[in-house]
């Protein structure tokens, strides 16, 4: 979607400049992928106008593959509105008829499935109608071979104003490798515990539960592992849970240990917290590097300001 941010300080309401930026949880994920040398397409659909061309430009100029994306001829692009803030951003959404809320079942032949290694789904896109509903459960249905499903649970409740949030764990519980805020599973599922939502999400092979600036926890294989979070200045927290998923699924695709897949996730998510736009820049592979492989005192003791 294209995302429109005060360019100026004050009430929104009295902001007249602002500045058009993009963003979307499966293509920050897609963006993030490509910057850690993952070859990553992004799939969905938007409008035939200006605002989709600037969808386009934006991802594709990250060096995503957009050549599968769907251009609606009737559809218009959708748009987020957010004021930037250390401690939140209110959003407002008007994507209600939206290309991407066009989606359906014809999608997924787009996807290309019997030449990928992973397919990236979010919590945010059965929100947004019935075909799209339609198009996750079929997916998430099919038989997988050679490629593995990742879930992000994305609880986004203004979506979710007039449809049932309770198919969210039908589709998470169908996924390889599932990835939720403690707060947001709270929200949705009852409980932000992690070995509380392993029994509710018996299906997946991995869950990686993420505790805000206290860590994150993975289970998987009936162990659990957790991580401490990087110490982060924070300019803006949008972006960052998006971040930390594209982090962490590169280092699982690479075979890496739990302990170094969840702090890839750290890191990159350090990196959206140090901008108020979704996608960062990365960080430099002479921070990253040494961090990755750091013993636990000298990680717990990092620090990141911009």
């Amino acid at each position: 979607m294209v995302m429109m941010v005060p360019a100026e300080p004050g009430p929104v309401h009295l902001v007249r400049t602002w500045h058009r930026a993009v963003g979307g949880a499966e293509s920050n994920v897609a963006v993030h992928l490509t910057r850690l040398g993952i070859r990553s397409s992004w799939v969905s659909a938007v409008g035939d106008d200006s605002f989709g061309l600037a969808v386009l430009d934006a991802v594709g100029g990250h060096g995503v593959d957009v050549s599968k994306v769907r251009i609606d001829p009737t559809r218009p692009t959708g748009l987020y509105v957010k004021e930037a803030s250390p401690n939140g951003s209110p959003v407002r959404y008007y994507r209600r008829g939206s290309a991407a809320s066009g989606m359906g079942l014809e999608m997924i032949d787009r996807l290309g499935l019997g030449e990928v290694k992973l397919v990236h789904l979010s919590g945010i896109t059965p929100a947004l109608s019935d075909s799209c509903l339609a198009m996750m459960r079929e997916l998430l249905r099919r038989p997988r071979h050679g490629f593995k499903i990742s879930f992000d649970l994305n609880w986004r409740p203004a979506l979710w104003a007039d449809r049932d949030p309770r198919v969210l764990r039908e589709l998470a519980d169908m996924a390889d490798v599932v990835l939720a805020g403690s707060d947001e599973a709270e929200l949705v599922w009852g409980t932000g515990d992690a070995a509380r939502l392993r029994k509710l999400l018996p299906g997946p092979s991995a869950l990686v539960v993420k505790q805000g600036a206290e860590g994150a926890t993975l289970l998987e294989s009936g162990s659990s592992h957790f991580e401490p979070a990087l110490k982060v200045e924070v300019v803006e927290p949008v972006g960052a849970g998006d971040a930390f998923a594209a982090g962490f699924l590169a280092a699982t695709l690479a075979g890496e240990a739990p302990s170094v897949r969840l702090r890839a996730g750290h890191l990159q998510a350090a990196a959206a917290l140090l901008t108020a736009e979704d996608v960062g820049d990365p960080l430099p592979d002479d921070v990253t590097d040494p961090l990755l492989h750091a013993d636990p005192q000298t990680w717990a003791s990092a620090r990141l300001e911009v």
